[in-house]
């Protein structure tokens, strides 16, 4: 069982936070407020079996290239101790467990959920053949954010897409820093990243893709009224982004792998900002 906790990453739930985040920033903004708690529960619970899933079928696409980076040889598929049949039985269950969460919504949501499970499919492959596996990871878990609105309205309004745009961003920065960790081994095995792509613009393309993020971040308080709270969450995650800045300056990979883990924070900080900006909005502080 500890074999199937580790392939699922349970024991790693960094990837849990960073995909749930931008989920409740987009319930509480199309809720603006409160969400219903049938809709929180229907969407936690959702996060944590696609990024279960996500783990799983990345570690199967990976079972071969794995054995030669140092950081992933001890992956249960890996050592033999789960085989590549039993993961893609546990993959298509938690598909499964998290298609019948979204019945409980409508239709938009369930198609809107199809679009991202084929994206959840379709990343761990994709550092094959393009240098931005990134950008795709990241569409993946911004799918959250219009199933989030679907579910809430029953459409999904334009300014959702901010949101969505945002969450996208988000992802290529923090993974590009993860990516930036496993470069050199990469490059011996033939995977491809943008850490790769980037080359030795990596902290300047990421520092352009920090203020853009900013400023995405900025839209979102104009297009849901958002207020001095929210605007001071902005703030906190600037210096956040300043300090990711300072772990990656001389590439060192334990640093970068550091700074993909406390982008953690810039997500928690945004979500109160989004929080206390809504209820403020609502009179309940």
């Amino acid at each position: 069982m500890n074999a199937y906790f580790r392939l699922m990453r349970l024991d790693k739930p960094v990837g849990i936070y960073l995909l749930l985040y931008p989920t409740l920033w987009a319930l509480f903004l199309a809720e603006s407020g409160l969400p219903a708690l049938k809709l929180l529960l229907i969407f936690v619970l959702g996060v944590v079996l696609m990024r279960s899933a996500g783990c799983v079928i990345n570690d199967y696409a990976d079972r071969k290239i794995d054995k030669l980076v140092k950081r992933t040889q001890d992956r249960p598929i890996t050592t033999g101790e789960i085989s590549p049949k039993k993961a893609l039985f546990l993959f298509f269950s938690l598909l499964i467990l998290a298609f019948l969460l979204v019945l409980m919504t409508n239709g938009l949501t369930i198609q809107l959920a199809m679009v991202a499970a084929l994206l959840a499919i379709l990343y761990p492959f994709t550092k094959r053949w393009t240098h931005l596996p990134q950008f795709v990871l990241g569409c993946a878990f911004a799918m959250s954010v219009p199933m989030a609105f679907a579910a809430t309205l029953g459409n999904v309004p334009s300014n959702a897409w901010w949101i969505f745009l945002a969450t996208v961003v988000w992802t290529v920065i923090y993974d590009t820093m993860y990516a930036m960790a496993d470069r050199e081994e990469d490059l011996k095995i033939g995977v491809k990243s943008s850490a790769i792509l980037f080359a030795k613009y990596d902290i300047i393309i990421i520092g352009g893709l920090q203020i853009c993020l900013l400023l995405i971040l900025m839209k979102i308080s104009t297009v849901f009224n958002l207020g001095i709270f929210y605007d001071i969450a902005l703030i906190l995650s600037a210096l956040l982004m300043v300090f990711h800045q300072t772990l990656i300056k001389n590439r060192e990979k334990n640093a970068c792998f550091q700074a993909f883990l406390h982008n953690q924070y810039i997500g928690i900080s945004v979500l109160l900002g989004v929080i206390f900006s809504v209820s403020f909005n609502q009179g309940v502080i």
